[in-house]
């Protein structure tokens, strides 16, 4: 029997925690990002290591997020709501008391694991709460708060770790947590979903662990481990793929699997879902790396690295309720290139203006013009994805695209930071090639620089750091080469979806 939909200001106040617990959730996949320089220097850690506290936390977001519906079922909607956003304050709270590394990445594991159901059932319990003449307009006020946290991320990461320490991007999240509780245990109170015991797939779920955790602990070590040149690495990507090989076997023959793998037998899902998954690893990739090269190589502080990098949320607010509201008159392939196409373009535009010397404007209007981008993206890529399921499975659907996506942010993060690492060494080592005694050019600045009174240990100590330098931005733009010609690539995929774009239930948790 269907509830009647709540209305009037216990409508209004279940918006706002729903929303609220959403803006968390997506708040802490950005706010580290332009701290991570901070964060790790506290700790006594490289930048590299200061990774894992964003890849932690994607990869353990991304194992707990397909058990959702299970527990769903098994505890209720609500229940599960509120459990989850509990223990994410809690969680929250140990990472900005770690005194460690080890002690924070382990935090971010757990918070992680219980951000899980946040998402999906934040749009669940307003869809199933609204009435259904109304719910275009909740998801379009629910989806604000998906683009508004990315731009508050940075700028709050930044401001937070150069003012304050850097704890405090993690204790935020407490207050907030607990007034979505208050909030939600008043306005959802007596309106618990419907509860059945069903069984769990214990060996699918032990494999996507297993599988997915080696995975990620192969690539955040790799970089430090010089990858296949060490037995730990190749110990882990064995394990990694034998795993993940039975995952697939175990799941495609199990009556309750825990990943559903019949869906990519649904032509629109399996090209949405590879779509969103590698654009999203790109997208991802660069708004970790463009902080921490603004920051390493021109000095910004965190707080600038953030105003630098925030301007791609700007165009998403203006533009989301728009696209919302004339969205069934449009073929959603053509919003889908128009958003890779503008991918390709900011990509193209960085891999040009990245330089030495370059000013704030140059690397903050890509990110502005990339906002176009961004919001032409989520919204027609999910109506794609979903599109010709039945309303029974939107659920599972949608839980297994959200795994797809967050696990590709993860490893985009992971493969981004390597391959500029490890390509600024090779630059590093081409470029110091040119530095002897008998090349009149590297000779004439040393003898600039020892004329401005630096010694010769000083001017050597400086050519090495612009040389550093030029190595770092010339692999930051090989990176955004790439990105750009994987953007085009994806533009010619989409168009192998079939029409019609309609979801099967109208609603379901996404």
């Amino acid at each position: 029997m269907q509830r009647k939909p709540l209305e009037g200001s216990a409508l209004a106040w279940m918006t706002v925690a729903l929303s609220l617990a959403t803006f968390m959730q997506v708040l802490d996949s950005t706010i580290a990002n332009v701290a991570i320089p901070t964060i790790a220097g506290n700790l006594g850690a490289s930048n590299s290591q200061g990774t894992w506290v964003i890849t932690s936390f994607g990869v353990a977001n991304a194992i707990s997020i397909p058990i959702t519906g299970w527990l769903a079922k098994r505890i209720g909607e609500v229940r599960l709501f509120l459990w989850s956003t509990g223990l994410f304050a809690f969680t929250s709270w140990l990472c900005g008391v770690s005194t460690s590394l080890e002690m924070l990445i382990f935090a971010r594991v757990l918070q992680g694991i219980v951000a899980g159901p946040l998402i999906p059932l934040s749009q669940s319990l307003l869809l199933s709460n609204y009435p259904p003449a109304r719910r275009s307009i909740a998801l379009a006020l629910w989806s604000m708060t998906v683009v508004v946290a990315p731009i508050c991320g940075p700028i709050l990461g930044g401001w937070i770790s150069d003012n304050y320490h850097w704890g405090w991007i993690f204790f935020i999240n407490v207050p907030l947590g607990i007034l979505v509780v208050v909030i939600a245990m008043q306005t959802l109170k007596g309106r618990e979903t419907k509860t059945e015991i069903r069984p769990i797939d214990t060996i699918g779920l032990a494999l996507l662990i297993v599988g997915i955790g080696s995975l990620q602990m192969m690539l955040d070590r790799g970089k430090e481990l010089d990858w296949f040149s060490s037995n730990e690495i190749i110990i882990l990507t064995v394990v990694a793929v034998v795993a993940i090989a039975f995952l697939i076997v175990w799941e495609l023959t199990d009556d309750h699997p825990v990943v559903d793998l019949s869906l990519f037998k649904s032509r629109n899902f399996t090209i949405g879902c590879l779509c969103i998954s590698l654009a999203y690893m790109f997208y991802f990739g660069s708004i970790v790396l463009l902080p921490q090269l603004l920051q390493t190589v021109y000095g910004y502080t965190a707080t600038w690295a953030g105003f630098a990098s925030a301007p791609v949320g700007l165009m998403p607010v203006l533009l989301s309720p728009i696209i919302g509201r004339f969205a069934p008159r449009l073929d959603m392939r053509k919003l889908v290139t128009f958003s890779f196409i503008m991918y390709a373009v900011c990509f193209y535009w960085r891999a040009y203006t990245f330089e030495p010397g370059m000013d704030f404007g140059a690397s903050a209007w890509p990110q502005f013009v990339q906002g176009f981008a961004v919001a032409c993206f989520f919204m027609p890529l999910t109506t794609i994805t979903l599109s010709g399921l039945p309303p029974e499975r939107l659920a599972a659907a949608s839980s297994l695209s959200n795994f797809a996506r967050t696990l590709a942010g993860s490893i985009g993060t992971s493969i981004t930071t390597t391959l500029w690492t490890q390509r600024e060494s090779l630059h590093h080592a081409h470029l110091t090639e040119s530095v002897t005694p008998y090349n009149p050019i590297a000779q004439g600045s040393y003898q600039q620089l020892m004329e401005m009174g630096m010694s010769e240990k000083q001017a050597s100590a400086y050519i090495a750091q612009q040389i550093t330098n030029q190595g770092l931005i010339i692999s930051a733009n090989e990176i955004f080469w790439a990105a750009a010609a994987v953007f085009l690539v994806l533009m010619i995929l989409v168009w192998f979806a079939r029409p019609p774009f309609t979801t099967g239930g109208g609603g379901g948790a996404h």
